[in-house]
């Protein structure tokens, strides 16, 4: 898998074999969502619309969507609604307001109930358009000067004026015409100004602000609701699940060919037998708690080896066995004992030892002059510390494992405790588990008792 381009057939497998474990992750993801929505209560919004009438430039809707959640507002809101424990610094962050098209500021109002939130934005838009309108001088301000007042001013500065010059000296001395001169030049620059007040246009003046309407009630919670909570938990433990194993697999280390498990053991392989995968004691065996949730979640087998390719009948799988045992036959000068070393927790090849054992126990031509089957003995070996029975009758020893279970660190170290029990690693067999066909022949159900009692049988010909 490390070496593997991971394709959806990976991500299949993974659904197939793991799929009661995904289901309680997606049980727990779901929990935990649950608990999420229950810390953190759903909340409602709504939006109060404000119209200001007149020509506005965007930056100066901009300004006064800023005006709309400035503190002076929410203040006065916060004044104006009475909620106990609730003043304006908490409501500011339950406030925005938006400037869009049509010179409409929506001013939005965030609470936990539905009639809150509507309490709220309706609140938040009074309290703007009243806000404005001081600031704008819109009969609020008494000492405001409105344009009409300013031009009867400017009228009546003129008349003075005027009656001004003509009371005035009307001799000839530098002093009157002076103060004539400049008594003209003011008259002129107020009729300027008349002119210029005259020449505005009362369509470009802004007239005041609307509210349209009262804010609508929510009649949904805001984003994310306890739904998406409980859906999104669900979903997000299950991806989680995926990736890590995914993960798992591309940083695994454990030696899937041949050529890798040879050079681990330092041994020539002997070939590959078929072990049927429907056999009894296909799965590991556990007792206690944590063996029964494992075997309940389905982690108690490998999901990552390929699925069993389909087998031939009893016949073919004994041909296999038999080549095997030719080989290791064939390789030894003299026909003797050995050991035959399985890691423990492997059981496609603690059944294939247990087969070989049977195989050679049963050799049909064990005399000296055919150079018979050698007698095979099954150990187990522990993984994490591995210790091989020293040597006794037997001088050697052939280690069946199934590929893809385990590292390179782990077959050093079996070869390294056979190495310290005097023993020479002659061969390595694979244990391949293979799916049976459903029709039985009658091979296989005379060969099936040898199974359960080659290692009895061994120890019985010793």
């Amino acid at each position: 898998m490390s070496d593997e381009t991971i394709r959806l057939v990976t991500i299949g497998r993974i659904l197939r074999r793991r799929w009661r474990l995904l289901a309680a992750l997606a049980v727990v993801g779901a929990l935990v969502g649950y608990g999420s929505s229950l810390l953190f209560p759903p909340s409602y919004t709504t939006s109060a619309s404000v119209l200001l009438p007149g020509v506005w430039q965007e930056r100066e809707l901009m300004t006064q969507a800023e005006i709309a959640t400035s503190s002076v507002v929410i203040d006065r809101a916060a004044a104006a609604l009475g909620w106990k424990g609730v003043d304006g610094t908490q409501l500011r962050d339950r406030v925005s307001a938006t400037a869009s098209d049509g010179n409409i500021v929506k001013v939005s109002g965030t609470a936990e109930t539905p009639e809150r939130a509507q309490q709220l934005s309706d609140q938040m838009a009074k309290q703007f358009v009243a806000f404005s309108a001081r600031i704008a001088g819109d009969g609020t301000d008494p000492g405001a000067a409105q344009p009409e007042a300013l031009r009867q001013m400017v009228v009546q500065a003129s008349r003075r004026i005027t009656e001004l010059a003509d009371s005035a000296n009307p001799g000839q001395t530098v002093e009157s015409v002076q103060t004539r001169t400049e008594l003209a030049k003011l008259r002129t620059a107020l009729e300027e100004a008349v002119k210029k007040l005259d020449q505005v246009d009362p369509a470009s003046t802004k007239a005041a602000m609307v509210v349209m309407g009262p804010a609508a009630r929510p009649t949904g919670a805001v984003a994310p609701t306890r739904i998406q909570l409980i859906v999104g938990g669900a979903l997000l433990f299950f991806l989680a699940a995926v990736i890590g194993h995914l993960a798992a697999a591309r940083m695994g280390r454990r030696l899937r060919t041949e050529p890798e498990i040879a050079a681990a053991l330092g041994s020539a392989f002997l070939g590959t037998v078929d072990v049927p995968a429907d056999l009894p004691g296909h799965r590991p065996e556990g007792r206690g708690p944590r063996a029964r949730i494992r075997r309940l979640l389905g982690i108690d087998v490998r999901w990552d080896l390929p699925a069993p390719q389909a087998s031939g009948d009893e016949a073919s799988r004994r041909i296999r066995f038999q080549r095997v045992c030719a080989r290791l036959r064939d390789r030894l000068p003299s026909p003797r004992r050995l050991l035959v070393v399985v890691p423990d927790g492997d059981e496609p090849a603690r059944l294939a030892a247990g087969q070989l054992a049977a195989e050679a126990g049963g050799d049909p031509s064990p005399s000296s002059s055919s150079r018979g089957y050698p007698m095979l003995r099954v150990v187990g070996v522990s993984v994490s510390r591995p210790l091989v029975p020293d040597r006794d009758d037997e001088s050697g020893a052939l280690v069946v494992l199934s590929a893809g279970s385990w590292t390179a660190a782990e077959l050093a170290g079996i070869a390294g405790a056979c190495a310290d029990a005097k023993h020479e690693v002659v061969g390595i067999v694979l244990a391949a588990p293979v799916r049976a066909r459903t029709t039985q022949s009658s091979d296989r159900q005379g060969a099936t008792p040898a199974l359960a009692v080659g290692d009895d049988a061994r120890r019985g010909s010793e």
